[in-house]
C-alpha cells in the first residue's frame, strides 16, 4: 500500500488565486508590511539577547554557587568534613550489618547441613531449603559465626579525591567523590515482551526525560509484576538522577524525583534521599558542572558515562547550614529567571501571532486603510 504524499508543483501554482490590488497600493501594501516586520524582528531580536543574557545570568549564578560566593559563609557551621567523617562511618556501620546478616545466613545453612547429616538425611546445600535453615535458632548456628573480627577487615573504604588537580575551596568545605557519598545504581527495563510488566502505577523514567527539572509525571508506567521480575529498583522522591547516553544534551543532564520512581538502564540512580546532604545541591552541582560531566564519557561514536565514571566525579560539600542557604538563594534567583523566560517566551508567541495577522490584514485589504 503506497502513502500520498502531497505536493506543490507548476501546474497547482498556476491554478492559485491571488487578490490583486493596484500597483500604487501594492507598494504601499508592501512598505507597511516591511515597516512592520522591521519592528518586530527589533523586538524578537530584543527578546532574543534577553534570552541569553538570562542564560548567562543562570550560569554565573550556579558558578557562584558551587564556588562558594553566593552567599554570606557562617564561622558556626559545622565543618563540611565532619560531616563527610558521619556519612563514612554509617556507610562502614549499614555495610557490618549487611554483612553480619549474611554471616548469620551462612550460620543458619551450615547448621540446618549438620542437623541433617546428624539424623542421616541429605545434608547437601541444595537440600536444605530456606524455611528449615531459617528456623535454626541462634543458640544452634551461633558455633558457626566468626570468633573473632577479622570478618570486618574485607571492608573498603571508598577512594578518596586527588585534590591536587583540583581549585581550592572555602574555609569549612571538603572535596569528595559522588561514589564516597552515595549508592550510585543503574535502573532497568523489564521486558517489553511482557505487557503485564507496562501500563501499571509505577512511574518509569526514561533517560531523555532526565532533563534539569523536578520529575513530578513520567510517559510510561510498569506494573507491581515488572518491579519484581527485573533489576528495576524504585528511588524514592529526593533522588538525583543522571543521564548517561545521548549525543546531544542529554547525556550529564540531571533531575530531581519530586515522586517515587523507577528508571532505565541510562539513567543512573545517585541515591540522595537517605544522606545528610541535600538533593538539591548534588542537583545544582551537577547542572554547573554539566559540559564538564558529559564530557567525562568514553566509547566510540557515543560517548557515554558509566557507573565507575561517576563514582569517581569530585564534587565540593559546603557545611550542611551553608547548602540550605546556597539552595535557598539559587532558587529564589532562578524562580525570578524562570518567570523571565515564561514571559519572553509569550512576547515570542505573540510576535508571531502579529507577523500572521499583518499578512492577514495585508491580503483583506486592511493594513493600509485610512
Amino acid at each position: 500500500m503506497g502513502i500520498t504524499i502531497p505536493n506543490v508543483n507548476a501546474s497547482k501554482l498556476s491554478q492559485l488565486l491571488l487578490p490583486l490590488a493596484p500597483l500604487e497600493e501594492q507598494e504601499r501594501i508592501v512598505a507597511e508590511i516591511e515597516k512592520q516586520f522591521t519592528r518586530l524582528d527589533q523586538a524578537v531580536a530584543s527578546l532574543r539577547r534577553l534570552e541569553g543574557s538570562l542564560a548567562r545570568y543562570k550560569a554565573s549564578v550556579l558558578k557562584a554557587a558551587c564556588e562558594g560566593r553566593l552567599v554570606p559563609q557562617d564561622p558556626d557551621d559545622e565543618p563540611a568534613d565532619k560531616l563527610l567523617a558521619r556519612i563514612l562511618a554509617e556507610r562502614r556501620a549499614q555495610w557490618e550489618a549487611r554483612e553480619w546478616q549474611n554471616l548469620i545466613v551462612k550460620a543458619q545453612k551450615k547448621a540446618a547441613q549438620a542437623r541433617r547429616k546428624a539424623q542421616g538425611l541429605p545434608a547437601r546445600a541444595k537440600d536444605v531449603a530456606q524455611v528449615e535453615w531459617a528456623a535454626i535458632p541462634e543458640g544452634e548456628y551461633a558455633r558457626f559465626l566468626p570468633k573473632d573480627d577479622k570478618w570486618q577487615e574485607k571492608y573498603k573504604e571508598p577512594g578518596g579525591v586527588d585534590t591536587a588537580v583540583l581549585p581550592a575551596l572555602p574555609e569549612g568545605w571538603v572535596w569528595a567523590n559522588i561514589g564516597y557519598l552515595f549508592d550510585v545504581k543503574v535502573g532497568a527495563t523489564p521486558s517489553r515482551k511482557k505487557p503485564e510488566y507496562w501500563n501499571g502505577n509505577i512511574p518509569w523514567v526514561s533517560s531523555g526525560e532526565v532533563a534539569f527539572g523536578r520529575i513530578t509525571k513520567t510517559r510510561e508506567t510498569i506494573t507491581q509484576a515488572g518491579l519484581e521480575n527485573s533489576s528495576v529498583q524504585l528511588n524514592p522522591p529526593g533522588t538525583v538522577l543522571l543521564a548517561m547516553i545521548g549525543e546531544g544534551k542529554t547525556r550529564g543532564q540531571a533531575a530531581i524525583l519530586g515522586i517515587s520512581a523507577t528508571n532505565n538502564q541510562n539513567a543512573i540512580a545517585i541515591l540522595c534521599a537517605k544522606t545528610p546532604i541535600l538533593p538539591e545541591w548534588v542537583f545544582y552541582w551537577l547542572m554547573a558542572k554539566y559540559e564538564e560531566t558529559r564530557h567525562g564519557g568514553s566509547g566510540g561514536m557515543q560517548p557515554a558515562l558509566n557507573s565507575r565514571l561517576v563514582k569517581a566525579l569530585p564534587m565540593a560539600i559546603p557545611p550542611t547550614n551553608e547548602q540550605k542557604r546556597i539552595v535557598a538563594e539559587v532558587e529564589r534567583r532562578l524562580s525570578v529567571v524562570a518567570a523571565t523566560e515564561q514571559a519572553i517566551a509569550a512576547n515570542l508567541a505573540r510576535a508571531q501571532r502579529l507577523r500572521q495577522a499583518i499578512l492577514h490584514r495585508a491580503f483583506t485589504g486592511q493594513l493600509t486603510q485610512q
